[in-house]
């Protein structure tokens, strides 16, 4: 773990501003905000925890350009963005990376057809490596990793344990598969006839472009024909399932228990809020926010935020969602109304 730095210092490294306190005082550690001690660093990345920030015991705090207030006995040092910046202060004072060693661990099961340099990249144990792999340099293979029939993994890449990469599937550079996620399983086609499910044969790949990660137990189901394609920068959670020919474009953001129906397409920018279901053969637009359990079942072809279900833009959603709280009154009215109506026609 890194030595402690000074309110001075590492002001200056985060080219921010020391609104108040001593620049000499010394920060120890890191922590969050309601559980951090005297000597530790926290930071204010979300006013809802404004509240929390005027008691915390923290000796010193990280705020953002809008922050206006003075509080006892805190270091407050401003940057452009706290959460951004508080990555910089953990990677200072986090625990030592693992050393990369370089290597084929004796219990893997490795095919003489699979194509890397074994002083280049790290195979861990259990792990199994099928014919004509290719695995680029750097890469990390960590122990139970299966990587399936002509497979490529692009340069310093990371598969975490018992992770799949499936026959042919395809894995850009720096890519990251987290533990337990399956890359490239049969999409979910059956067709009905004389009574029983046929199974529709799923003879496509899955490609990943660089910078992607993949989060725990996040299947991605290889395409009928073609590709699923997760594109550039992509960052997807745990628990999220994406269906055959689904096609993501760059930088999109999944949150966890999602699911995607196959050949849905999504433009770049997309963020996608945890529990949504999105619908087969669709077509999403760049810049869309589904907001948390929205249900897509129709082409969205504007920019903007949507919730609900079936999805709608933000503000027609939220009245929507408001309205089964007015039917009580309403009833009241109505009943109110039917007396005076009742009492009119008796006359």
């Amino acid at each position: 773990m890194s030595a402690t730095i000074s309110h001075a210092r590492l002001t200056e490294l985060l080219e921010g501003q020391l609104l108040q306190g001593d620049p000499e005082g010394v920060i120890t550690g890191m922590n969050s905000i309601s559980e951090a001690v005297a000597g530790e660093i926290t930071f204010l990345g979300n006013p809802r925890y404004l509240t929390a920030l005027r008691t915390t015991q923290a000796t010193a705090v990280l705020v953002g350009p809008e922050f206006t207030e003075s509080l006892e006995n805190v270091a407050l040092i401003r940057v452009a963005n706290p959460t951004l910046a508080f990555s910089s202060v953990i990677q200072h004072f986090r625990p030592t990376p693992r050393a990369f060693i370089p290597g084929v661990h004796p219990s893997a099961v490795v095919s003489p057809l699979a194509v890397f340099a074994p002083e280049k990249v790290s195979i861990g144990p259990n792990v199994v490596i099928e014919d004509h792999v290719t695995i680029g340099d750097g890469t990390i293979i960590h122990a139970g990793a299966f990587i399936g029939h002509s497979a490529v993994i692009g340069n310093d890449c990371v598969v975490h344990t018992n992770a799949s990469i499936k026959d042919r599937c395809r894995l850009g550079n720096r890519v990251i598969i987290h533990s337990s996620s399956a890359i490239g399983t049969d999409g979910f086609g059956y067709e009905f006839s004389q009574g029983r499910h046929l199974k529709i044969e799923q003879v496509g790949i899955v490609q990943i472009d660089d910078d992607v990660e993949i989060g725990s137990c996040t299947t991605i189901d290889r395409a009928r024909f073609g590709r699923t394609w997760i594109g550039e920068g992509c960052k997807i959670d745990n628990l999220v399932q994406i269906g055959h020919n689904v096609v993501l474009g760059k930088h999109c953001i999944i949150v966890a228990l999602v699911a995607l129906a196959g050949s849905t397409r999504f433009g770049d920018y997309v963020t996608i809020a945890g529990q949504v279901g999105v619908a087969g053969h669709l077509e999403i637009a760049s810049k869309v926010t589904l907001l948390a359990r929205a249900g897509v079942t129709k082409n969205i072809t504007e920019p903007g935020s949507y919730l609900g279900f079936p999805a709608k833009p933000a503000m027609e959603g939220q009245r929507i969602a408001a309205a089964p709280a007015k039917i009580p009154h309403m009833l009241a009215r109505i009943k109110e109304l039917e007396k005076r109506l009742a009492a009119l026609e008796s006359r």
